[in-house]
């Protein structure tokens, strides 16, 4: 099935409902959203490659749950289609939707998926600035317009709670429980450089995410991995199992890049521990991906929970037999599949960074 992009709609903020919530990752999903790659400048001299990864993906996916895909334009749309035959996809259990995007990385450009008081799904609606980095986002900053109008879900643009305006922010960067906490990088939302919401204080972020997304706990860790180009999100370094179970990418060899940032994020979840008891795993760091002299944002953290599965970049190292290992400890009765993300990498994001879920309603919500 193939949907074309609706007419262009204002932003208008809803009435927001009495409360929100978002839910785990780990709650059922409907679907889960994806975007076709089609933008050479993200992965130079490697784009011929990488819709064979995404082909993976939804090969792994569509088994569990329907994927939503969002295509650039009609030749982007007939390369997914023809790229998910060549791997035995049925059509049937994908669709395809022509909306023009800059970039694929729909954990940031796309809305969150929440909850409303009554059980039904809403999307929040951040603004999306391209990482505060780059000029080209203004088709991503549409996404939201889009997933509204194909799924007929209520829209509501978060505002700053210090002047109303609209609230700059990426999925990428929250991490959360579905119990009331959240895990954020200070790195990402409180750094003097690349600023989103300038500013805004830690006061005022913790106010936004107790509005839209439910939160009464904020944990806020420190600086993220060495290779990340979105200045610190959560999603590379700790990520929630359950509630009170975090997997930490921790490097351990002293030497390395990323042991300092690793082991201050240890010492940060421990204090937050002594009064919200967390039992904190250790995912180690593959070694390091390089790609022309630049170090990657290479993280088993990466990974993306679906219904019954949950898919984990690898990067053919020793270590990805370790990561998966823990994880599907962690995930008792979901599949746990490695993804190639040597290719995939280069574009300084990997699994969860493409994808966003779409949580069932409330009362349809078993894992």
């Amino acid at each position: 099935m193939t949907t074309a992009r609706p007419a262009r709609s204002s932003l208008a903020i809803r009435v927001k409902p009495v409360a929100l919530r978002m839910p785990a990752e780990w709650e059922r999903h409907d679907a889960t959203w994806i975007a076709w790659p089609h933008h050479e400048p993200d992965w130079p001299g490697k784009l011929g490659a990488i819709p064979w990864v995404y082909a993976e993906i939804v090969r792994a996916l569509h088994r569990h749950e329907r994927v939503e895909i969002l295509c650039h334009n009609e030749s982007v749309r007939d390369n997914a289609r023809a790229v998910l035959a060549a791997h035995d996809v049925a059509e049937t259990e994908y669709r395809l939707h022509i909306i023009p995007n800059d970039r694929v990385w729909l954990r940031d450009s796309a809305p969150t998926f929440v909850w409303a008081d009554d059980g039904h799904v809403e999307l929040v609606n951040w603004r999306f600035n391209g990482w505060a980095k780059y000029d080209n986002h203004k088709l991503d900053e549409r996404i939201g317009e889009a997933v509204e109008s194909i799924t007929g879900l209520g829209r509501l643009a978060a505002a700053r709670p210090d002047n109303g305006e609209w609230l700059v922010l990426e999925g990428g960067g929250i991490e959360t429980d579905g119990a009331g906490s959240l895990m954020v990088t200070e790195e990402w939302l409180l750094s003097d450089v690349q600023v989103r919401n300038p500013g805004m204080t830690r006061t005022d972020y913790e106010a936004a995410f107790a509005e839209y997304l439910g939160i009464t706990n904020t944990i806020w860790l420190g600086e993220g991995c060495v290779g990340d180009d979105t200045h610190g999100h959560i999603d590379d370094i700790a990520r929630f199992a359950s509630p009170g179970v975090v997997l930490l990418a921790y490097e351990s060899d002293e030497s390395d890049a990323n042991h300092r940032q690793s082991a201050d994020n240890l010492a940060r979840l421990e204090a937050v521990s002594k009064d919200h008891p967390l039992r904190i795993v250790k995912l180690p760091y593959p070694r390091p991906v390089m790609m022309d002299g630049q170090r990657l944002p290479a993280s088993y953290a990466n990974f993306y929970i679906a219904n019954g599965i949950v898919i984990v970049p690898t990067f053919n190292d020793t270590n990805d037999r370790v990561a998966l290992e823990i994880i599907a400890r962690e995930f008792p009765g979901r599949e746990v599949v490695g993804i190639h993300s040597v290719d995939l990498v280069w574009g300084l994001g990997t699994l969860h960074c493409l994808s966003q879920q779409q949580p069932a309603a409330r009362g349809n919500n078993s894992r």
